[in-house]
């Protein structure tokens, strides 16, 4: 039995934080498969484009987009003390620097073609698996027109990119559950403070409402624009201490340091101090990382984009939708 799902967002409140046990016949997930932009991108950019960037000189690690392991390596540490390998050496991470959800045809892998090269690559799904997507940044850098005045194609403004961007964005997501994915990790367009970010998540909030979900499903959201709001404006409440904005640690030569109480590395991305205090709220709020507890049925329910709360479930019975 499926159902389709209409979410309640914008009621704010304090609801008790409980774990989204996912209902999964493992004690842990088995694998973790992302796919996504550079916020998540393990190497696969700096594969295709023989080892030049993103530039290990000015302190970005192992390949990635900031100084340190983003939050799935964070997670696949925890859970299998290895971090995500690219999909382009082999490994279940398909996130390619610049993709956007929108294809653009520039040969960059965006999300119906990560997809397509999963799909090929003869895995098949893993339904004790937990699947990653992160996307959006680009497809609000492109409506805002920081790619060109070609960034949206044929579309006719900022505003239909958006719309066919979120639409496009749920449908990929329906696409992968429709194959048998039973553990779904998304996040919203995740840029604060950028007005096409909250005009972009409306339409995803839009379309999230028509995403079919079947039983035996948990389906995590996280709003990723939310917790970046957070993290500059209530650092501490995320253990962070006070995060400068007005400079990134590249441009402040602040590498040795390791970023701390700057918010982004290059300006784009997130500092490794940042990731995991995100990686550390995804723990909280959703359990990724913890054992399946013995079955038991209880209910829980999430209001809005950047309340802390969980799912509701009835374990084997009805699928576990989470907000954050």
């Amino acid at each position: 039995m499926a159902r389709r799902w209409a979410f309640i967002l914008g009621i704010l409140g304090t609801l008790a934080s409980s774990p989204a046990w996912a209902d999964r016949d493992t004690e842990y997930y088995t694998s973790v498969t992302v796919f996504g932009d550079s916020l998540v991108d393990a190497g696969n950019l700096y594969i295709a484009n023989g080892g030049t960037r993103p530039n290990p000189a000015l302190g970005y690690f192992e390949h990635r987009f900031t100084n340190g392991y983003d939050y799935p390596d964070l997670l696949s540490l925890d859970l299998f003390g290895v971090p995500t390998t690219p999909s382009l050496a082999g490994g279940s991470n398909y996130a390619f620097g610049g993709a956007r959800v929108i294809d653009t045809g520039d040969g960059i892998p965006d999300l119906a073609a990560q997809l397509t090269t999963f799909a090929a690559s003869g895995t098949g799904i893993d339904p004790n698996g937990l699947y990653i997507f992160n996307f959006g940044g680009n497809d609000v850098f492109a409506a805002r027109g920081e790619f060109g005045p070609n960034a949206i194609g044929t579309y006719s403004s900022a505003s239909a990119y958006l719309q066919a961007a979120a639409e496009q964005y749920v449908a990929g997501v329906q696409s992968l559950i429709d194959l048998g994915a039973r553990n779904i990790l998304m996040t919203d367009f995740p840029l604060a403070f950028e007005p096409l970010t909250g005009e972009a998540n409306g339409y995803l909030t839009t379309a999230l409402a028509s995403l079919t979900v079947p039983s035996d499903t948990d389906f995590f959201f996280y709003s990723l624009s939310d917790f970046n709001r957070r993290a500059v404006t209530d650092s501490a409440s995320l253990g962070l201490p006070p995060q400068r904005t007005d400079t990134n640690c590249i441009a402040a030569g602040a590498q040795a340091t390791g970023c701390v109480g700057i918010f982004s590395f290059d300006g784009v991305h997130a500092s490794a101090p940042v990731q995991a205090a995100g990686y550390q709220e995804l723990l909280r709020t959703f359990g990724l990382a913890s054992a399946v507890p013995e079955p038991a049925s209880w209910i829980m329910m999430i209001l809005g984009f950047g309340a802390i709360g969980a799912a509701m479930r009835s374990r084997r019975r009805e699928p576990a939708i989470a907000f954050a």
